[in-house]
């Protein structure tokens, strides 16, 4: 799939429903930013933005990416209306092809999964590298797929938090492992309905 079918794909997804008018932060990311000083942050993958509004709501200082342009439009217009326009940035970007500028105190990138052409291992690399000493890269993929899912594909593997660690190959003397584990929770669809999802959790942080 070319960059201009990704980004057509991504709108139309986001098109296709309303806009959220309070989206709810990912369950992972509470837990293990909680009671963390806040600093700078990216959200690859931002989507409806419930995490960049939670963190800006903590302090912090976000920059908020995704493909789409209606995401990154109605997640601006989100902010603002939250009070929260001065702390969060958005930026559409293709991560297939490039990737933000800026040093962070805290990446995070929630259910970076597509059907379009990415290599992960190197989005997550840069994200670790764009991580100031003491930062932490946090991402959180599917373990399982849940009934809303887009890809309903029974075949669908799902590599281990130690897989995609060893994927994106950094340096232990520099990067470290600090949570690689697979949480199961119940979780809320977009219409409502729950069911309970394994997520794969990998949490690396950079040496101070």
């Amino acid at each position: 799939m070319s960059t201009t079918d990704a980004a057509t794909f991504w709108d139309g997804v986001y098109a296709a429903r309303p806009a959220a008018g309070a989206p709810r932060p990912n369950a992972r990311l509470t837990e293990t930013v909680t009671g963390l000083p806040p600093g700078d942050a990216l959200d690859l993958g931002c989507g409806d933005g419930g995490d960049a509004l939670w963190l800006a709501g903590q302090g912090w200082q976000v920059t908020a990416v995704d493909i789409s342009a209606v995401a990154v439009q109605r997640l601006a217009v989100l902010a603002r209306s939250h009070g929260l326009g001065d702390r969060v940035i958005t930026v559409r970007h293709d991560l297939h092809t490039s990737f933000p500028s800026g040093a962070f105190d805290l990446v995070c990138a929630h259910y970076l999964h597509t059907p379009c052409d990415l290599d992960r291992a190197t989005v997550l690399r840069s994200a670790a590298h764009a991580l100031r000493p003491g930062g932490r890269l946090l991402v959180v993929d599917h373990g399982s797929t849940a009934p809303w899912s887009w890809n309903q594909d029974p075949d669908t593997r799902y590599p281990s938090p130690q897989e995609v660690a060893a994927g994106i190959g950094l340096a232990p003397e520099t990067w470290t492992v600090e949570r690689a584990d697979a949480p199961r929770r119940i979780a809320t669809g977009p219409g409502g309905h729950t069911a309970e999802v394994t997520d794969h959790v990998l949490l690396i942080r950079r040496a101070a």
